[in-house]
């Protein structure tokens, strides 16, 4: 079905399937170029001619446009946005949830499908590592407010890659067959503690009445 007409909105008409086509491509070169931080969907709309409210209406955010260009699955981005719902009570156990879960279900690595739109394989690493930067590490260090919040969230991303290192690429047993339970129960804590046990940042804001 074609898109009704609107003489207020950029380029010649297209259906809907090329329309959002032309905005992925725009958005993969985008993100190629200037990087996740760099590219807005104001930018991705004016490359592929098309009105912002478009780009919102197929994607819904700037996550969801970047799942898509990258081809993650749909339910990823909302899926990181449910570990930050209930602050950090428990957010060490919602964060092994949600990505053992969405790794299990997967049926592509991350870095498989980024590499098929990025010049090169350490182009792919650097833009899923800002993708994580930004829209997780950078998150739990501000929701934390400590002067060491951004190395409690280095922390954070030790574990998460070290299990999934161990279980998906180097598939180490008893880690590899575990249930998702399992290493919830197991790596919740240990990341929980990360965040939000003893350091020396807590003690010295502690200290100064902060």
């Amino acid at each position: 079905m074609s898109e009704p007409e609107n003489p207020g909105r950029p380029g010649r008409w297209r259906t809907g399937a090329e329309s959002r086509q032309r905005i992925l491509d725009a958005a993969r070169a985008l993100f190629r170029e200037h990087g996740y931080g760099g590219t807005t969907v104001r930018a991705v709309a004016a490359e592929a001619e098309v009105d912002p409210a478009m780009v919102f209406y197929f994607f819904r955010t700037k996550q969801g446009l970047f799942a898509a260009a990258i081809e993650l699955p749909e339910r990823v981005p909302p899926a990181i946005e449910s570990i930050f719902d209930h602050g950090l009570d428990g957010i060490g156990e919602r964060i092994i949830r949600t990505l053992v879960e969405n790794l299990d279900r997967s049926d592509r690595a991350p870095l498989v499908t980024l590499a098929r739109s990025a010049p090169t394989h350490d182009r792919s690493q650097e833009l899923l590592r800002e993708y994580i930067d930004r829209e997780l590490s950078g998150r739990l260090a501000a929701m934390l407010g400590t002067p060491d919040a951004g190395l409690r969230a280095g922390m954070v991303n030790v574990q998460i890659l070290g299990l999934a290192v161990a279980r998906y690429i180097v598939r180490i047993e008893p880690i590899a067959s575990a249930s998702v339970d399992d290493l919830v129960a197991l790596f919740g804590p240990v990341v929980q503690h990360c965040l939000t046990g003893p350091g020396s940042g807590r003690q010295a804001a502690g200290a100064a009445g902060v």
